[in-house]
């Protein structure tokens, strides 16, 4: 079970932050693209739709893996996507 701190933390942050928004909107644009609902999703990934909603509603959040494995579905290049994607995201300056 996750500790308050990291559900409040960096990890709840990433959520709303607006570049990972942008990268959920063009995974659901690929989604949409390849002529596929959630639930065709979901059943390609071999998990329940649900798993897929929480993705695109910004309640449960993918690592770096778990996004190769939906681009793959999607048979989308995971190489293209993230130098895309990587050029579109503006460099954001650490705070210390």
């Amino acid at each position: 079970m996750p500790t308050a701190q990291v559900r409040e933390g960096k990890l709840a942050s990433t959520l709303r932050d607006p570049r990972y928004r942008a990268i959920v909107a063009r995974l659901i644009a690929l989604r949409k693209d390849a002529g596929l609902n959630q639930r065709d999703l979901a059943a390609l990934l071999e998990k329940p739709q649900s798993y897929v909603a929480k993705v695109e509603l910004h309640e449960r959040r993918l690592d770096v893996v778990q996004f190769v494995e939906w681009l793959r579905a999607l048979e989308v290049d995971e190489r293209k996507f993230f130098a895309e994607t990587l050029k579109e995201i503006p460099a954001q300056k650490r705070k210390r």
